[in-house]
């Protein structure tokens, strides 16, 4: 009998955060009733502009941020809020933040950074298989020979080298599922293309559901299944990848086309993504 197919989903997750100007109080309502279902093996991409919701969707699913209301399930199940349970759950969902240069301590190894949520979550483990695990992690993430990017510092590492490692520490606990929120935002152009191929690579060879948070329309299209996207904390259109690029139909998605990359980009972008795969 096939088993089901391991999944996180969002149920119509709200967010707000009360506000105060001086003696007033007011509520923003950050996330609008917002619900969909990411599978193991699949990547979708939540795109919208700057204040839109995607990145406070993004912490709730990380557990970083609280829902006013709604629900988050891990394979059918609500998911754990403390204790133990919590601890289960971050050891299966992982968020690699937005700056590679805020991310790692300064003061630490990378053996360090990838070491730790290792053995929080895997105590059993002996210090040799520690380190085992940790060159794999470096060797998985396309930064070799292990055993000297383990011994460096993140001064020592270039933008497109610390946001490896930034994965390797998501994937070290054994997530299954990473929220990658605006990863290459920060990066130099160059070598943007790099991470999102790995990114795309280890999707595809370890069957990780990867949820994309996104501005970008072209890296959004080539790089997901699904695309959803969010305008003042609603998601107003979705549907597979091409469809909703190709044939938008909410006013706000053709705003962002028009806005976006022009279709030369579009078009090199697809050429090198088949070429790198």
């Amino acid at each position: 009998m096939n088993q089901p197919t391991a999944s996180l989903e969002a149920r119509n997750l709200v967010k707000e955060f009360r506000l105060r100007n001086g003696l007033k109080f007011s509520t923003l309502q950050a996330v609008k009733d917002v619900s969909f279902t990411l599978e193991a093996g699949r990547t979708i991409a939540l795109v919208g502009e700057s204040g839109s919701g995607k990145s406070t969707i993004a912490r709730m699913i990380a557990k970083l941020e609280t829902p006013t209301s709604g629900d988050i399930l891990l394979d059918g199940s609500p998911s754990g809020t403390r204790g133990r349970a919590l601890a289960a759950y971050r050891g299966d969902v992982q968020m690699v933040f937005q700056d590679p240069f805020a991310s790692l301590n300064p003061f630490h190894s990378i053996e360090h950074h990838l070491e730790r949520p290792i053995r929080i979550h895997h105590p059993e483990l002996s210090r040799a298989e520690v380190r085992d695990r940790v060159l794999s992690l470096l060797e998985r993430v396309r930064l070799t020979p292990a055993t000297q990017f383990a011994e460096r510092r993140p001064h020592e590492l270039s933008g497109g080298q610390r946001q490896r490692v930034a994965i390797a520490r998501a994937l070290a606990p054994g997530a299954r599922f990473i929220v990658a929120d605006e990863p290459v935002s920060m990066l130099d152009v160059s070598i943007r293309l790099g991470v999102l191929n790995l990114l795309a690579a280890l999707q595809r060879e370890e069957r990780l559901g990867v949820l994309y948070i996104t501005h970008d329309l072209a890296t959004a299209r080539h790089f997901s299944d699904e695309i959803l996207v969010m305008y003042r904390g609603e998601i107003v259109e979705r549907g597979p990848a091409d469809a909703v690029i190709l044939d938008p139909q909410h006013d706000y998605t053709k705003r962002l086309l028009e806005a976006a990359a022009d279709p030369e980009r579009l078009g090199a972008l697809r050429d090198e993504v088949r070429s790198a795969g």
